[in-house]
């Protein structure tokens, strides 16, 4: 459940230890020519059928028989746009009391119901102009989504009392403090204050104020319930296998009965324009100082929109973008650029955020903006920045079609057209309006929008973070509200047959994808997957040679090497590799986990051979230029300073380090100031050497290829590819861990705790996976599992907290607990050991296990939507050395764990006796609850794991 689904936006954050861009060259690199174009693409269409039921609800139905999965989408048409002052905040309140509980369906058990089937891309999530829930599950239980959507349309308000309101208020609040405690969190909400008036829908944050949020009543729920949760402000998108003839029946049986409610009358709210440039400073606990300059823009899906998404892609949103060049790669004077474009229903608003390097001035920042922006006022963009830009915005469409449901799927995307343009086959428009923009209308736009007078501009620096936090209510609240059924009794009773939990259609017989295998003269293996939906080829390129390889001394050696990687080949420099990416719509990534080092990208199959050719150049004649080396490290070494800022990523740092101490395994894969500061370009040549070749790598290829193409575009690509690295991997044996206790890392000012258990996990290949992660769901690896159900459910401690093992190829962590209130930090420390302790001795019920073995059988389909989901676990099959039948027999293992399996792992593998508890946070205000909750010894250790013995 999340406050902010991003709609249209176009933004690319080019943070600087991961970015393209020209630097001055010794001397310049002649350009390998870019294949030319695989012909004219075929754009896709999505074909769908709408009615609308008599109440007013709007269906639109896609289907694709593809996989044995059908999403469920629901937009209502109610956000922040519709409230009123003192108010703010009701509508992601509301999303979040849709998960509590309906009369029929019972308290909290909807997310049960979901997760148990097998449901993927579950969510809620709250924008300024509609609130969405959305499932996608397997297709034999479309029943089950529609009784759960229709209940809660229908029916929440016969469930709900005002105990779980007042939970949810807590968690919340505990969403907004995880936001207020991010870096620069402060500098967000000043830049919407002053773009819009107070009183404005868009004047606040989506989730609200902690005034308004605590103020919100029982009655009031009510009352936002009845005016906006109503089949006639709302509409309907299901994507996926499923029958027409018994789908339209089944919406009319769970839909049809729920009365219309009062007519929703449009917002007109106007926006008034910003005539005289507005400033503001802000402080906050960050290391570094941050720009914030920002406008107003057109509403979403207007001509001008498209306009304003490419001119600030020129920008600022491009990896060789124009501010990049000016402030990241030349003078290097910033951090990292960010620029983008976020359209609204009313309005949008353009940002561009530039964080300083240590001791750089914002006014000089700002200046470089102004004349940046000055330039591209007065030529406008380059030809070849708009058709980037437009090739950029085609791929992520056309990839973003591949999933069902989830953010930019199928169902999202109709209902999105349906709600912002009232045409759900808007795609060839919106493709066309996007394609018909010109360097003449972008340079208009930029004209238009991005000027001085208009502006706001905020300064975030650093210093004291202030907070506007409110007083949590008296337990009693709403105890003498009396809330009356909106139903007449003859109503409801004719409505009892949904009280009968519906059955799971004929059991499915899911096919996941075993892939073709070769091997090149050269050693590289070759595994293909071809998937013919979509004009979409997804290339990985997976070797071992993860940070598990760093030598004593050398941690961040693996990743900074696979970064610099990224920047320049022997033939392309800087801005010409990204250039000639961008021009094709594509992003090569290349980076390193624990176990291996992985360069990715996906390419519409228009643009295959020059893709591959870039690809492979990438990964077979990086430059490895000093340069590069020399700002990715300033970069990197300033990035170790800001992880300060954050307490999730203090905990992060420091949890593995006290478990696995300076092995791979307890070191960030960023490395350590002394690490990253002592590498050489000797260092990062000599990995890459003896850790990157075909004998022990894999070429995945999955999508719109055949066997035969598979092999050319391999053999062509690949072929000549030479390289001594082998498998010689030497790991990290397990340490003795000491017995519980917490560890305080004092973040002064923090409104949250990260508060985490760290212990010793289990390898990758161990025999007992299935088993482990059958066991680990009931424990914390789903929503409704006991640590979640406990501390945010039950307690209203937290937003969300979880259980997960890292499975690297010899072990790595295990990590419980998450992101609490500061004042509750003791009593949370004692629940989460509560059910960890317990686990072992009170393993998964009878019905624990059955939801938690369907859970996982159900889900896999839907983890096998997209050609870049099902790259990366093919590449895993490599990685792991799995056969390649591993995906196709994961079904038949998690059918065979049992009860015993899972008591067995439990007793083995989650040891509660030997954890390092971690609390980042506010010491001077969590230690003494910590020492009372009693979990263990308390000590203190600084933000490099180092022991602290001063006292407070």
């Amino acid at each position: 459940m999340t406050s902010a689904g991003l709609r249209k936006c176009v933004a690319a954050a080019t943070l600087a230890v991961g970015c393209v861009a020209g630097v001055a060259q010794a001397k310049k690199p002649v350009a390998k020519p870019v294949a030319m174009t695989d012909g004219k693409l075929k754009l896709p269409e999505i074909k769908y059928e709408t009615f609308t039921l008599p109440n007013g609800l709007k269906v639109i139905t896609h289907e694709d028989h593809r996989l044995p999965l059908v999403a469920v989408d629901l937009w209502y048409h109610v956000g922040p746009l519709n409230e009123r002052p003192g108010r703010t905040g009701f509508a992601h309140l509301f999303e979040h009391m849709m998960f509590e509980g309906s009369e029929h369906v019972g308290e909290k058990a909807h997310i049960k119901f979901v997760q148990g089937a097998g449901a993927t891309d579950v969510n809620g999530t709250t924008d300024f102009d509609r609130t969405n829930y959305f499932e996608t599950l397997p297709a034999n239980q479309l029943e089950l989504g529609l009784w759960l959507e229709s209940d809660r349309m229908g029916f929440l308000m016969e469930g709900l009392d005002r105990k779980l309101l007042q939970n949810q208020r807590d968690v919340v609040r505990n969403e907004r403090r995880q936001g207020e405690g991010r870096p620069y969190a402060a500098a967000g909400e000043a830049v919407a204050h002053l773009l819009y008036p107070k009183g404005h829908p868009y004047y606040g944050d989506v989730i609200g104020s902690h005034a308004d949020i605590e103020a919100a009543r029982i009655a009031d729920i009510r009352d936002f319930h009845q005016q906006f949760y109503t089949p006639n402000n709302a509409s309907i998108a299901i994507a996926g296998d499923f029958d027409p003839i018994k789908l339209k029946a089944l919406l009319t049986r769970y839909f049809g009965p729920i009365p219309a409610g009062p007519k929703v009358d449009p917002v007109t709210v106007v926006t008034p324009p910003i005539t005289s440039q507005k400033r503001e400073t802000v402080t906050d606990t960050v290391k570094l100082p941050q720009l914030t300059i920002a406008w107003l823009t057109p509403a979403a899906y207007t001509p001008d929109s498209y306009a304003t998404d490419v001119a600030m892609f020129a920008l600022g949103g491009a990896k060789a973008s124009r501010l990049d060049q000016a402030l990241v790669y030349k003078t290097q004077v910033a951090q990292s650029v960010r620029c983008g474009n976020r359209s609204n229903k009313l309005n949008g608003s353009a940002e561009c955020t530039i964080t300083a390097k240590p001791g750089v001035k914002l006014e000089d920042l700002e200046k470089t903006v102004w004349d940046e922006l000055a330039k591209l006022q007065s030529a406008g963009p380059t030809a070849e920045e708009v058709e980037a830009a437009k090739a950029g915005e085609l791929t992520r469409k056309i990839s973003g079609l591949q999933r069902l449901g989830g953010f930019g799927g199928v169902a999202d995307t109709l209902d999105e057209y349906n709600q912002y343009t009232g045409d759900p086959g808007f795609l060839s428009k919106d493709i066309a309006m996007a394609e018909g923009v010109t360097v003449a209308s972008a340079k208009a736009a930029a004209v238009k929008y991005f000027t001085k007078d208009s502006a706001v501009v905020v300064y975030c620096v650093p210093g004291k973070k202030v907070l506007d936090d409110v007083a949590r209510s008296p337990d009693d609240t709403d105890a003498d509200v009396k809330i009356t059924n909106p139903y007449t009794p003859e109503f409801e009773k004719a409505q009892e047959w949904r009280k009968e939990v519906p059955k799971a259609g004929a059991p499915l017989t899911v096919h996941l994808p075993q892939p073709e295998k070769f091997t090149l003269a050269n050693g590289l293996t070759v595994m293909v997957v071809e998937e013919k939906s979509l004009p979409v080829l997804s290339a990985s390129l997976v070797t071992r040679a993860g940070s598990e390889n760093n030598p004593a001394g050398k941690a961040g050696l693996a990743s900074l090497t696979a970064q610099v990687m990224g920047e320049q080949t022997t033939t392309r420099d800087l801005t010409t590799l990204a250039e000639a990416q961008e021009k094709i719509g594509v992003r090569i990534g290349v980076g390193a986990s624990m176990d291996a080092a992985n360069a990715g990208m996906t390419v519409l199959t228009n643009h295959t051979h020059a893709g591959m050719e870039l690809f492979a150049d990438v990964i077979e004649h990086p430059a490895f230029n000093n340069d590069d080396l020399e700002r990715l490290r300033k970069q990197r070494l300033i990035g170790i300073q800001q992880e300060g800022d954050s307490v999730n990523a203090l905990a992060s740092r420091v949890g593995p380090k006290l478990v696995f101490g300076d092995t791979p395994y307890g070191t960030s894969a960023s490395g350590t100031t002394e690490s990253i500061a002592s590498l050489t370009p000797e260092d990062v040549k000599g990995f890459y050497t003896d850790h990157y070749g075909p004998a022990d790598s894999a070429l995945v290829l999955v999508g719109d290829v055949t066997m035969v193409q598979a092999k050319a575009l391999a053999e062509q690509y690949f072929g000549k590819w030479t390289g001594k690295a082998s498998a010689a991997i030497t790991l990290p044996s397990a340490p003795k861990m000491q017995p519980t206790h917490v560890v305080i890392i004092d973040k002064p000012g923090a409104p949250q705790t990260a508060l985490f258990a760290y212990g010793v996990g289990v390898p990758a290949g161990s025999p007992d996976l299935q088993a482990l992660q059958v066991a680990n769901y009931t424990l914390g690896g789903a929503f409704a599992s006991r640590i979640n159900m406990n501390l945010r459910e039950k307690n209203g401690y937290t937003y969300g907290a979880n259980s997960q093992y890292a499975f690297y190829r010899g072990g790595g962590p295990f990590i419980a607990g998450g992101l609490v209130r500061t004042n509750i930090t003791g009593p949370a420390a004692k629940e989460l050991m509560y059910e960890i302790k317990r686990f072992p001795t009170t393993p998964p019920t009878e019905a624990e296990l059955k939801e938690a073995k369907e859970a996982r059988i159900q889900s896999l389909p839907g983890q096998f939507e997209t050609t870049g989901a099902i790259a990366g676990s093919i590449a895993n099959i490599f990685l792991y050395s799995r056969p390649l039948d591993y995906y196709a027999t994961l079904t038949a293992k998690y059918q065979a764990v049992t009860a015993a399996d899972v008591e067995r792992v439990a007793k083995e593998d989650v040891h509660p006796d030997e954890l390092v508890i971690v609390a980042a946070g506010d010491r001077a205000k969590i230690e003494d609850q910590l020492k009372e909750a009693g979990v263990g010894p308390v000590e203190v250790r600084d933000a490099q794991g180092n022991l602290v013995t001063d006292p407070k």
